[in-house]
């Protein structure tokens, strides 16, 4: 199998910053104090840990059966609760030692949004349909994870979710209209 120079190096580079994820989630374990964000973690480092293993039986050429469509795996901790609730806000220590629960899930939090748009992005570059969808399948499970970080985060209190008033909300609804599709295709 030839690889195309670009979606070699963004294997390579995926893969460091999967080995480097999974050092991060070792160190940050031990500074977490909430058991149910201990769980995610340990559950987010184990699939971290598979991903890794993929893409380097992917790399080595030892192929890899990657079925699509991703099937979640995403665990629903918390239901999201939708409205401000008093939010508050501590301000930052630049002399930390320690992570705060609220700090661990807001870097990881961050760490997948961003994993999962850059993952998007690769796999949208690749020539071959089996890195793509490594590549694809990764950017999913980045969202998933996210996701479950902002579940914790939301049920905490540390990420509220705002919502607009119903006034405003008719207000920018009422310009769109729904549009006959059977008389525009004739």
């Amino acid at each position: 199998m030839r690889w195309a120079a670009h979606e070699f190096l963004e294997t390579q580079e995926a893969l460091r910053s999967k080995a480097a994820t999974i050092e991060l989630y070792g160190a940050l374990m031990g500074m977490t104090q909430d058991a149910h964000l201990r769980d995610i973690l340990q559950n987010q480092q184990r699939r971290e840990i598979q991903a890794y293993q993929q893409g380097v039986n992917l790399l080595l050429g030892k192929g890899v059966q990657m079925q699509a469509p991703h099937t979640p795996q995403m665990n629903v901790y918390e239901q999201p609760q939708v409205g401000l609730q008093q939010p508050t806000m501590s301000a930052p220590n630049p002399q930390a030692t320690k992570l705060s629960d609220m700090s661990i899930s807001t870097v990881l939090l961050n760490l997948h949004k961003s994993g999962a748009a850059v993952a998007m992005l690769w796999a949208c570059e690749c020539v071959d349909p089996q890195v793509r969808t490594y590549h694809a399948t990764c950017a999913n499970v980045c969202q998933e994870m996210a996701y479950e970080l902002w579940q914790f985060m939301n049920y905490k209190g540390y990420y509220q979710a705002p919502q607009l008033a119903d006034h405003t909300m008719n207000t920018m609804i009422r310009p769109f209209q729904g549009q006959n599709m059977t008389s525009m295709m004739m």
